[in-house]
């Protein structure tokens, strides 16, 4: 399992002026904390975390094993190296088949499902996905018969109905597959659904996110009233 764990989070503001985004405290923990244990509540036993902005702090918190996960880190360059950036430099430490999760989101979708159905899905790439209809964010995705077929983050197209959902699947054979200059995760998800190799899983339960200051209020209160139910 790889956790995209790097970024500045500048629209937090004040929030990230002296600790990363997955450091800020939510529901009275450290955000990470919370998403790791969801993962070892569902099984996962190993998780690469991809930082980048005051990463040091992250390993010194967080440390080389939390929840019976062990961890291991992946260090962007001084200047980030964006999503795919930071998965491309922990690809020795990732194996041919993981599963990508932006480190700034809670999820509640059974992750070993995720798992099996890609494999058996025979796709080399995952996306979960979650029928929006532009109620929690922009749609961005079309999905149909076990596929994203279409996926833009920049220009969404109005008939899109699903957004993706911070789950994904890669193999290493495609990490390249948008030029090995591409930096962002968002665009070689968009090659992978426009050559039908996107295996789609539906999610159901809505996400929650600590990316902006509101999604942050969101979280901390979903954390502290309903924690019991995250499976």
């Amino acid at each position: 399992m790889c956790v995209l764990a790097g970024g500045r989070g500048t629209r937090l503001g004040e929030a990230t002026r002296d600790r990363p985004k997955g450091l800020i405290e939510v529901a009275g923990q450290p955000f990470l904390v919370h998403q790791l244990r969801l993962l070892a509540h569902h099984g996962v036993t190993r998780v690469v975390l991809c930082v980048g902005y005051r990463g040091e702090m992250v390993e010194e918190t967080i440390g080389p094993d939390r929840e019976g996960i062990e961890i291991a880190y992946s260090y962007d360059s001084p200047g980030l190296d964006g999503t795919l950036g930071a998965i491309r430099k922990a690809a020795p430490l990732l194996g041919d088949r993981f599963l990508v999760l932006y480190g700034d989101t809670f999820l509640r979708v059974d992750y070993r499902d995720v798992a099996d159905r890609w494999a058996r899905s025979g796709l080399p790439a995952a996306m979960t996905v979650l029928r929006n209809e532009n109620r929690w964010e922009t749609s961005n995705a079309a999905f149909d018969a076990g596929r994203v077929t279409r996926y833009d983050k920049e220009r969404p197209s109005p008939d899109m109905a699903f957004v993706d959902y911070g789950l994904g699947g890669l193999t290493a054979a495609v990490i390249d597959l948008a030029g090995d200059d591409t930096a962002e995760l968002s665009l070689l998800y968009s090659v992978l659904a426009a050559r039908q190799l996107l295996f789609g899983y539906e999610a159901t339960e809505r996400f929650y996110e600590i990316g902006r200051t509101g999604s942050l209020r969101e979280t901390d209160a979903f954390l502290r009233g309903h924690w019991a139910n995250t499976d």
